[in-house]
């Protein structure tokens, strides 16, 4: 599969995405095949996402952190993968609609990416969504830069609105897909000096409290 952007307009925010075709299926799998792209995921909030290294989410005004940087990565047609170039964790969303970080890659980190009518680019879970209206849910930031619970994000507001910022393509291996609830594997002994991090289940507990502003 591949993915490619390609920007028009600079000041409409133009842009458009192409899915294609995997590479070679006879590649050796431990290769990187798939082409996905490293870039900033700029909020209509005025906001840019970003990952502390401790994995919780929110948005800053500053474009030159590498905390902002994310690779998209393409795990099916217009499904997406993010993971934080700086933490290697990937953005999930559980089954009460709360964003998390994860180390390992599951379906609640699948996001079907879609072009909005204004060029913006939305992202909803590929798993979740209303039972009774079928609306989905989105990634967004509230107007003060926080991550919201996916269920309260529209799609028409501002806050599910996101202009990626490529900074380069790059090639990834394809991500091994784990069970929602796995444990994450214990890590090899640190070296001296080392600071561990905190391991991280699958539909846990959010690492930032959502706001619930529906703007």
């Amino acid at each position: 599969m591949r993915f490619i952007w390609n920007i028009f307009s600079k000041g409409s925010h133009m842009l458009q995405c192409l899915c294609g075709k995997r590479l070679k299926k006879n590649k050796d799998p431990t290769e990187p095949q798939l082409k996905g792209i490293v870039t900033r995921l700029f909020c209509r909030q005025g906001f840019y996402l970003q990952m502390a290294q401790d994995g919780s989410l929110d948005g800053t005004k500053d474009d030159s952190t590498h905390a902002t940087l994310f690779n998209l990565i393409p795990v099916g047609l217009r499904v997406v993968a993010i993971q934080s170039s700086k933490t290697g964790l990937y953005i999930a969303m559980n089954g009460e609609g709360h964003l998390y970080t994860s180390e390992l890659f599951t379906v609640e980190c699948k996001f079907k990416e879609s072009v909005f009518e204004n060029y913006y680019v939305i992202y909803s879970s590929m798993l979740y969504r209303q039972k009774e209206s079928g609306r989905a849910w989105y990634l967004g930031l509230n107007k003060d830069g926080q991550v919201m619970k996916g269920n309260r994000v529209k799609k028409t507001k501002a806050a599910a609105h996101f202009l990626p910022k490529p900074i380069e393509v790059a090639m990834y291996r394809e991500p091994s897909l784990h069970d929602v609830g796995e444990p994450v594997p214990k890590p090899a002994p640190s070296t001296k000096n080392a600071t561990p991090r905190p391991l991280l289940v699958n539909g846990g507990k959010p690492l930032c409290q959502p706001s619930t502003d529906p703007t």
